[in-house]
């Protein structure tokens, strides 16, 4: 599992699970950098790993941060917070020519979930090992959304957000 770091978010108390159940990376905006591809493929490959599930989850603070970044950017911003913003931008860029940009409520939920789909498909297709664990042994990488407000968990079509 690839989940957010807020402390909101504990993949096993959301899922029922006890320790050593889960192999969990946790990242401020379940973002996807290479350590944490690394991290996939190690479950993976080592465990046998079959299910990889990005949880993403409502009012996500990296999302968040980024869409402000990108509305109104920052004069000085430190170096290690802009790196995860610049891996969120992809995601969320675009929505903000659309109508979204006029309701904020909207385009935050819509953010949160581009934000899923761009890490599930970097999982899907940013790595040879992963690529291979999907067409040959039926790993499946999908993606969810946390409602911090429900405390219920929407899991995402197979083939995209």
């Amino acid at each position: 599992m690839l989940g957010c770091s807020d402390s909101r978010v504990p993949a096993e108390i959301v899922f029922g699970q006890g320790l050593g159940d889960l192999f969990v990376i946790r990242v401020a905006g379940n973002i996807v950098a290479p350590s944490q591809v690394g991290s996939v493929e190690f479950a993976a490959a080592s465990f046998g790993t079959r299910l990889v599930v990005v949880l993403g989850h409502t009012r996500c603070g990296a999302v968040l941060a980024t869409l402000d970044e990108l509305q109104q950017p920052a004069e000085e911003q430190s170096p290690n917070l802009r790196s995860i913003v610049d891996r969120v931008r992809p995601s969320v860029e675009g929505l903000l020519r659309t109508e979204l940009r006029h309701d904020r409520e909207a385009l935050v939920r819509q953010a949160v979930r581009a934000n899923i789909g761009v890490s599930v498909d970097h999982l899907r297709h940013g790595s040879d090992i992963l690529e291979e664990l999907i067409r040959l042994e039926g790993l499946r990488v999908v993606g969810a959304e946390y409602s911090l407000e429900s405390g219920l968990v929407e899991f995402f079509d197979d083939a995209g957000i």
